[in-house]
C-alpha cells in the first residue's frame, strides 16, 4: 500500500464520504497526547469503521483473517479510493463533528497534520512506543509527533536507484559502480552524450516526494515542528543547500529531462523508449516498471542510493502509508488491536505477501521475502534481468536515516512545491530563489491556519 497516487488502481473511488458510517463525534478541541479511553485490547470487542484505499484488491480478505481471529470485532471497509481522498474525507468529518472513522489508512507525511491538531490517538498508552526497533527506522520516525507514535507504518519506501542496464552499457557506465552523487553526476555526462538523460526532474507536484526524500538523505532539515511553532529554513540550511546545488548543476547542464513530470504520459514513454535511463525513486517502484516500460523488460536494474559521502549507507524514505487510530473513535482498544494486527502481527505478513512492501524488520529480513524462487518474485526479477530485486531493496529498508519532519499541512506543501520550485527547472529563476520563495509560501499558509511561523 503506499502512495495511492502511484498505484492507480481501477478498483479505486467507490466510496462517497456522506456514506461514510459515523462512530460518533470528534473533539476538534483535543489536545496532542491525551490518553485513550480504553487500552484493554484483550477483551476489545465492537464494531469500528476503517477507512482506506485498496490498491490490491486485498483487503476484504485481510479483515476476514483479523475477524476470524477476534470474533468479537467487526470492521466495516470503505474504500476511500486514493490517500488525497481519504484525508480530505476524514478533514471534513472532523469539521462537521461527525462521521470520522475508528481506523483511518494515510500517507506517511499526512500523519502529523492530524496529529498537530490532536485528532489522533497517541499510540504510547497500548504501548507502540516499544516497537520502534521491530520496524524499519525510516516508516517509524515519519510516524512520530512530540516522540510520540501516532500510527504504525503498513509499508515501507526507501529511496532506490533504479537504472537502464542497457542504456548506461552503450554510454560506458557501470550502474554498480555508482556510489556517490559525484559518480552520478559523471554517468550524467556520459548519458547525455549518447541522447538520453540519466532521469527527469521538472519541479512539479509530483516530484515532491523525491524532493523531499533526496533533500532528506543530504541531512537537510528545511522545516521544523514543535507544537504550533514552525521555522521554515530553506535558504541556509546546510543539507538543503547541498541539495540544491547539486541539483542547479544537473539543470545548468542540460543533464536532466527538465520537461517531463513524475507520473506522466511521457514520463512513461520516456522510461519505455530509454530516453530516461534511470528514476531516484521509492522501493515500490519495480510493479510501475513492469507496467509501464514493458519494451524494457530484462533491462533495469536497481540499486542502492547514491551517496554524499562516500563510505556512507544513509537511506530516506518515499512514499508510504499507516494506520491510525481516530481520537474521536468509541471503541480505540478495538481499533488499536486491529490497527495492530495489519501492521505488526499475522496481518503484516499477509499484506506483505500481497504486494505491500513491508516495514516490519522480521519481514524484510526472512529468507521467504528474498527468495528468487518465491512465485512473487519471479516475474519482478525476470523483468529485471534475473537480479533479486527484493535482496537489494531489503538491504535499503534496513539502512539507517536520520530524523526528518512533514509540515503539518503536507498536501498544501506539495502543491506548492509544483506552483514555485517548477520555475527552477524552466530556468526563470535558480533553485535557491525558487525554494525561498516556496518558504515563503509556506509561511503565508502555516501562518493562516494560526501557527506561529519564523522563516530563516
Amino acid at each position: 500500500m503506499r502512495t495511492a497516487k502511484k498505484i492507480m488502481a481501477a478498483s479505486a473511488a467507490v466510496a462517497s464520504m456522506f456514506a461514510f458510517t459515523a462512530c460518533g463525534e470528534s473533539n476538534t478541541n483535543a489536545t496532542p497526547g491525551a490518553q485513550p479511553t480504553d487500552t484493554n485490547t484483550a477483551e476489545a470487542k465492537g464494531e469500528i469503521t476503517f477507512w482506506g484505499w485498496d490498491s490490491g484488491n486485498a483487503m476484504g480478505d485481510i479483515i476476514a483473517a483479523f475477524e476470524k481471529a477476534n470474533p468479537g470485532i467487526t470492521v466495516n471497509f470503505n474504500n476511500t479510493g486514493t490517500a488525497e481522498k481519504t484525508s480530505t474525507a476524514l478533514t471534513n468529518a472532523i469539521s462537521a463533528g461527525k462521521g470520522a472513522p475508528d481506523v483511518v489508512m494515510l500517507e506517511d507525511p499526512t500523519v502529523t497534520q492530524f496529529a498537530v491538531t490532536g485528532d489522533l490517538l497517541d499510540l504510547t498508552a497500548f504501548g507502540a512506543d516499544k516497537l520502534a526497533d521491530d520496524y524499519a527506522a525510516g516508516p517509524w520516525n515519519k510516524l512520530q509527533y512530540n516522540n510520540a507514535p501516532y500510527a504504525l507504518p503498513i509499508d515501507s519506501g526507501p529511496e532506490m536507484f533504479f537504472y537502464n542496464k542497457a542504456v548506461f552499457d552503450k554510454a560506458g557506465v557501470d550502474g554498480e559502480s555508482i556510489k556517490t552523487w559525484d559518480d552520478y553526476y559523471e554517468a550524467a555526462k556520459k548519458i547525455r552524450a549518447t541522447g538520453a538523460y540519466i532521469t527527469n526532474m521538472a519541479g512539479t507536484s509530483n516530484d515532491y516526494q523525491p524532493f523531499t526524500a533526496q533533500a532528506w538523505q543530504a541531512g537537510a532539515q528545511p522545516w521544523k515542528v514543535d507544537g504550533t511553532k514552525i521555522t521554515i529554513n530553506m535558504s541556509s540550511d546546510a543539507g538543503l543547500k547541498k541539495y540544491t546545488d547539486f541539483v542547479q548543476k544537473l539543470i545548468d547542464e542540460d543533464l536532466v529531462d527538465t520537461k517531463t513530470s513524475n507520473w506522466s504520459d511521457a514520463w512513461n514513454r520516456g522510461l519505455n523508449d530509454g530516453s530516461i535511463a534511470s528514476l531516484t525513486i521509492g522501493a515500490w517502484m519495480p510493479t510501475n516498471l513492469i507496467s509501464g516500460a514493458p519494451d524494457q523488460a530484462g533491462n533495469w536494474r536497481v540499486a542502492q542510493l547514491p551517496q554524499w559521502e562516500s563510505g556512507k549507507e544513509v537511506s530516506a524514505e518515499d512514499g508510504g502509508s499507516a494506520l491510525a487510530v481516530v481520537k474521536s473513535s468509541a471503541s480505540q482498544a478495538a481499533a488499536y488491536k486491529f490497527i495492530e494486527y495489519l501492521t505488526h502481527g499475522d496481518g503484516a505478513q499477509l499484506m506483505a505477501d500481497t504486494g505491500t512492501f513491508p516495514s516490519l524488520k522480521k519481514i524484510l529480513s526472512s529468507s521467504a521475502f528474498t527468495d528468487p524462487n518465491n512465485e512473487a518474485n519471479k516475474k519482478t526479477n525476470d523483468y529485471f534481468g534475473g537480479q533479486n530485486v527484493n535482496q537489494v531493496l531489503a538491504e535499503a529498508a534496513q539502512r539507517p536515516t536520520e530524523k526528518f519532519q512533514y509540515l503539518p499541512y503536507n498536501p498544501f506543501a506539495q502543491t506548492a512545491y509544483g506552483d514555485e520550485v517548477s520555475k527552477a527547472y524552466t530556468k526563470e529563476i535558480t533553485l535557491a530563489e525558487a525554494m525561498k520563495n516556496y518558504a515563503n509560501k509556506l509561511a503565508e499558509q502555516g501562518k493562516s491556519q494560526g501557527y506561529d511561523v519564523t522563516v530563516e
